[in-house]
C-alpha cells in the first residue's frame, strides 16, 4: 500500500533523499550493483522504456553503463520529497567534457526502499536562449 504525503512522517522524507543519494553514489558512480541493491525493495517497478524491470533490469543497467560508459558520473543537483515520492534533479555525464544530460527522475519508496523509477531526460545543448542553465 502506497504512502500518502499526509500519512509520511518528515523523517522519512529526509531518510528517503538520503537513500536516493546514496542509490546514485553506488549504482551510477561506483557502478557497485550489490551496494545499490540493498537500497531496492522486494520488487522494482521500471518506466525507463530502455531498461528492463525488476532488480535484474536494474544488474544489466548497472552493467551496461561499466562497459560502455566506465567513467560516467551523476551529480545530484537539488532533491524533493513528498510522502512516499522523491525527485531528483541530476546532471548526468556520459563521458568526461562532454555537456551531459538534465535528468529528472522520481523514486516511489515502500518500507525505506526504493520500489519504483520514473525518468525524464534532455540533452543540454551547446547554446542556449537565455542565460539561466539547466540547473
Amino acid at each position: 500500500m502506497s504512502t500518502t504525503t499526509a500519512d509520511a512522517a518528515p523523517h522519512d522524507t529526509e531518510a528517503n533523499k538520503a537513500t536516493v543519494r546514496a542509490f546514485y553514489e553506488a549504482g551510477l558512480n561506483r557502478k557497485d550493483f550489490a551496494a545499490a541493491a540493498r537500497l531496492i525493495g522486494d520488487r522494482y517497478v521500471q518506466h525507463n522504456p530502455r531498461i528492463a524491470d525488476g532488480i535484474e533490469g536494474f544488474r544489466g543497467f548497472v552493467d551496461t553503463i561499466r562497459a560502455e560508459f566506465p567513467d560516467l558520473r551523476a551529480e545530484v543537483k537539488a532533491l524533493y520529497a513528498d510522502g512516499d515520492r522523491v525527485i531528483a534533479h541530476v546532471h548526468g555525464v556520459r563521458v568526461p567534457g562532454q555537456a551531459g544530460t538534465a535528468i529528472v527522475d522520481i523514486f516511489r519508496f515502500e518500507g525505506g526502499r526504493i520500489v519504483e523509477h520514473w525518468d525524464v531526460m534532455q540533452p543540454i545543448p551547446e547554446t542556449a536562449a537565455n542565460d539561466n542553465g539547466m540547473f
